[in-house]
């Protein structure tokens, strides 16, 4: 047997978001706008999910066009350019592509290569799906700065007259800049899943059965809401209790409570099970720019930030959870 051994990568003891971007589609949705397919009203999409207007893009616009904008946006807050990545990680469910990876195609929009890429399928929580990764990444000496990008056209997968989730979905992109710190900057991942409630947010049909049948027509997304709203209001803040308290805080430590941008009730009753304070900064982008996935968080940690409901050197709890069902929370220090 060999008496040699190997040299094992060991990076920065500690990591943090450098900086953070947002990009929304260009057209505002009303609810007026929504209603008539659906048998519904403007006071009743309110309601039921606090959502005012969505944000959606246009035909000619797809996700990696905006997650290029957002990108640029957290580089130029991290003082970073492109060259400076050295890898690249895309949450998105709204890619047509299997390849190459839009995380690809990205990097080289930016002028990264050749850092590593790659795309992410978790959903909603993709984007705190993507922050553990980068984390680990950065502590592990796989890289020095990563790039962490959500980015979803969800207005390609709504049918105008479904229900159940149609009227939530917009448009946008995310982006954050992981690196090494001299501080701790973000806390331990409590991640996980549960596939047996994969159908309560689900894809009409494979494409598979588009393929063999084209008379399905296009697939689009459907969600068991009684189901989805019991699970995310009432098992998700036990996560989010778990992130806390393997980052050493409590509630009443933080500033800024940046969830899912799934629904403002979800939202509400997160905060009465968590005890968060009023002075607890709640990001509620939703209102405004609906439900988008993956990118949902870095939008509404990135509008928080440039509105001044939250500062620079605040501690957040952030958690994504969503289609899978899959779910990740963190507390981190905002860039």
């Amino acid at each position: 047997m060999s008496a040699l051994t190997i040299r094992q990568a060991a990076g920065a003891e500690y990591s943090r978001v450098l900086g953070i971007g947002g990009v929304r589609g260009e057209n505002v949705v009303t609810n007026d706008d929504l209603a008539g397919p659906i048998d519904s009203s403007d006071e009743w999409i309110r309601q039921r999910t606090g959502i005012v207007t969505r944000r959606r893009a246009g035909a000619d616009v797809d996700v990696v066009d905006l997650a290029e904008g957002a990108a640029r946006k957290a580089l130029a807050a991290a003082g970073l350019t492109g060259g400076d990545v050295d890898a690249v990680l895309f949450a998105t469910t709204t890619y047509f592509h299997q390849t190459p990876s839009a995380a690809a195609v990205l990097a080289d929009r930016l002028g990264a290569t050749p850092a590593a890429a790659y795309d992410l399928s978790a959903a909603c929580a993709g984007y705190t799906y993507g922050i553990a990764q980068a984390d680990a990444l950065v502590r592990s000496g796989a890289a020095q700065h990563v790039l962490v990008v959500g980015a979803e056209k969800m207005s390609d997968f709504v049918d105008p007259t479904d229900r159940t989730i149609s009227f939530l979905l917009g448009d946008g992109a995310g982006a954050a800049v992981v690196g090494p710190s001299d501080t701790p900057g973000i806390g331990p991942t409590i991640w996980g899943s549960d596939g047996g409630k994969a159908p309560a947010i689900r894809q009409t049909h494979a494409w598979s059965a588009l393929r063999e049948n084209p008379e399905l027509g296009w697939p689009t997304l459907r969600q068991d809401g009684q189901t989805v709203f019991k699970w995310a209001a009432f098992q998700m803040a036990p996560v989010a209790e778990k992130a806390l308290s393997a980052a050493g805080v409590t509630a009443q430590d933080v500033q800024a409570f940046i969830p899912h941008q799934a629904n403002m009730r979800i939202i509400d009753q997160m905060i009465k099970q968590l005890g968060l304070p009023e002075s607890v900064a709640v990001a509620r982008d939703i209102a405004e720019t609906g439900n988008t996935s993956a990118a949902s968080i870095p939008l509404a940690t990135d509008r928080l930030l440039s509105e001044g409901q939250a500062r620079s050197g605040d501690l957040a709890l952030q958690i994504g959870f969503g289609a899978g069902l899959v779910y990740a929370a963190q507390v981190i220090v905002l860039p």
